[in-house]
This record gives C-alpha cells, structure tokens and sequence, in this order.
C-alpha cells in the first residue's frame, strides 16, 4: 500500500520547490503532487485524511501525495499564506499550483487530478 508522505522544509525543496534557490516557482518533482497542510487538531482534516490514502492507493506511480503538519512547519505554511485548514495544494508538472480551501469530498479531488495535475487513473 502506497503510503503519504509527510514533508519537511528540506524534504519540501528536493521535491516540490527549492524557494532558497529560486524566487520564480520551479517544480522540482517527477510526478505532480498534491500537499495536504494540515494540523493533528483539526478534525476536517482528519476527515481528509482518509480519502487521500486511498487516492494515493488509486493514483501510485501517477501523482505523489504529501502533507504538511502547519504546526511544526510554521515557515511553509506562511510561505503559501495558509490561514485555514486543510488547505490542499495542487502541482502539475508544468504550470502554476493552485489551492483549494476546505474539507473535499473524493470526487472533487478526482476532477481537479484531472483538471489541474492532468493526471487520469
């Protein structure tokens, strides 16, 4: 089973974005990814949680999933201005991330892994 990966701030510049070394966004990463921030204390978060082992069960090899704890990644989570949680970032390989706000049902998260990553399963 494909497991979701949590990220750091060093982890998070060898696969998503190195903004040490570049101001203009540069996707590191083989696969475009989705990136829960999120907290232990939030409960639509751990409603999430779920739904994105499942998708990265579904999606292995195609997308990778990571998340972000904001609690402890305090300098990432400003780095994007996240002020609500979860907060989900969307990477396509190529081309602008964008973010969604909010607890979303799986089919939502589907149609945007198609709409923005370009990815089908």
């Amino acid at each position: 089973m494909a497991k979701v990966e949590f990220l750091t701030k060093d982890s998070f510049k060898e696969k998503v974005f190195n903004f040490e070394a570049s101001k203009d966004w540069k996707f590191e990463g083989e696969l475009p990814c989705l990136i829960d921030f999120y907290a232990d204390w939030c409960q639509p978060c751990k409603i999430v949680a779920p739904i994105l082992e499942e998708l990265q069960d579904e999606y292995e090899g195609k997308i990778n999933i990571y998340k972000i704890d904001t609690e402890v990644e305090k300098d990432l989570a400003g780095m994007f201005g996240i002020q609500s949680i979860p907060s989900l970032l969307f990477v396509p390989k190529e081309g602008q991330p964008q973010m969604s706000v909010g607890a979303l049902p799986k089919e939502t998260f589907v149609k945007a892994i198609v709409d923005v990553l370009k990815v089908k399963a």
